[in-house]
């Protein structure tokens, strides 16, 4: 059975060679359109039964805002997507917008025109298994990690991010020393270090800087406890031991 079609695709080569295949199948297709920025108002205008949206891209932001807008004012219209491998993420988008289908570049003529059908139908025109991936994508998204967060851990090196972990749980210089069994001196300097990285002034502006920016929970791991030192004893030093002030001259 004939569909009355657009072919919208910001490759004209494609959008012609595809609209070209269809007439032959039979298929009344209304224009082959390029670039896809104007889809939109052409589609909207044309009113065809069924639009085939090409795109490079189904994971970019506001690539399927064509789709809104057609849904949005002839939602009789159904819109299938060509794009390339897809991700989980490209194929809820596209059916969040509004869209009926997806379907590879990649793929036969064949498929191509039973998607056709199936979505003047009123039917998911998409493979079940990427289909079930898509929802799953879109009912549970990924959280995005948080880009300040990967730089600022960047800057530090691991002794320095145990250090921010400790300041942040409330740990004092000596507490710091303690736990990481350096010198005092040491630990405060360390302190020094990550203040000036963070481009912070105190210790609670670096713990409220990494909770933000989710630079703790990116570093977040176990940290060795140590006991409180003996009466006696010299923060970081183990008992019957020598503390080991090379740590404190290597800048550790």
């Amino acid at each position: 059975m004939s569909v009355r079609l657009m072919v919208v695709d910001d490759h004209r080569l494609l959008a012609e060679a595809l609209a070209s295949a269809l007439k032959l199948r039979g298929h009344r297709v209304l224009a082959a359109a390029a670039p896809s920025a104007g889809a939109a108002d052409l589609v909207v205008s044309r009113a065809p039964e069924v639009c085939l949206l090409g795109t490079a891209m189904p994971a970019e932001p506001g690539v399927f805002d064509p789709v809104v807008r057609i849904k949005r004012e002839k939602p009789q219209i159904a819109v299938v997507v060509l794009g390339p491998v897809p991700s989980p993420r490209g194929i809820a988008s596209a059916f969040a917008a509004g869209a009926s289908g997806y379907v590879r570049h990649d793929e036969r003529i064949e498929g191509v025109e039973r998607a056709m059908m199936k979505a003047r139908a009123g039917e998911a025109a998409v493979a079940p298994q990427l289909l079930q991936d898509s929802f799953a994508e879109l009912l549970n998204p990924a959280a995005e990690p948080d880009d300040e967060g990967a730089r600022l851990l960047q800057l530090l090196t691991p002794r320095e991010v145990e250090v921010l972990v400790r300041v942040a749980e409330g740990e004092d210089t000596r507490l710091i020393a303690v736990g990481m069994g350096i010198a005092p001196s040491t630990a405060r300097t360390h302190v020094q270090r990550v203040l000036m990285k963070l481009g912070v002034g105190s210790r609670l502006e670096a713990a409220a800087l990494a909770a933000r920016t989710g630079l703790l929970d990116r570093a977040a791991r176990p940290v060795n406890r140590v006991p409180a030192p003996a009466p006696g004893q010299t923060p970081g030093q183990a008992p019957g031991q020598a503390q080991d002030e090379a740590a404190s001259s290597s800048g550790e």
